[in-house]
């Protein structure tokens, strides 16, 4: 379901025909779907809300997944019904949108991108999908700057500050959190 425009009427018959099939020889449902925005919604939010819209995948098993592609926001999201989990786990889905699906759109080609990551999914569904190195990602490369200059502040603070701040009656106060979630997204 192409409702972003991002590919051709060919494409899109190839992908829904390869769907259509993969489907007829194994039940499982996949949809593939582009949206021109996310409409307010967290990418992980409007996922969930489609497969249980749309009731993807048979319900004893729970055997579906989606691709989706959000425009505006640059996201991308692979989300599993827990009957493919074992097969499609969150690492193969994460490393299906780093390898294949993000250089493809970075290069402006979301036909192939979705073409050949529609591709990779089924693969993986199959058993047959090999991971492959995914290009730098430049986000990861930023983070691990942050996280450099941090631990050189807390090593300051540590060090040197800590004397003069206990004089003083005041100290730089670190408290850490948590934070959770699943599936596999990624931006381009």
């Amino acid at each position: 379901m192409d409702h972003a425009s991002l590919m051709s009427a060919a494409a899109v018959e190839r992908i829904t025909a390869r769907l259509a099939a993969h489907e007829k020889a194994t039940t499982n449902q996949v949809v593939a779907v582009t949206l021109p925005d996310l409409g307010g919604y967290a990418i992980e939010e409007r996922s969930i809300d489609l497969t249980r819209h749309w009731q993807l995948g048979q319900k004893d098993r729970d055997n579906g997944a989606v691709l989706l592609i959000a425009v505006a926001e640059r996201g991308i999201r692979i989300e599993t019904g827990y009957g493919l989990e074992g097969a499609l786990i969150d690492a193969l889905a994460a490393n299906i949108i780093r390898s294949t699906l993000q250089p493809a759109f970075r290069a402006g080609n979301f036909e192939g991108g979705i073409e050949r990551g529609v591709d990779d999914i089924l693969a993986a569904i199959a058993g047959e999908h090999v991971a492959k190195p995914a290009e730098p990602d430049r986000l990861e490369d930023a983070e691990k700057v942050f996280a450099a200059i941090f631990m050189i502040v807390v090593l300051y603070g540590m060090f040197f500050g800590r004397g003069r701040a206990r004089r003083r009656g005041r100290g730089i106060v670190f408290g850490s959190g948590g934070f959770g979630g699943g599936g596999a997204s990624g931006g381009w």
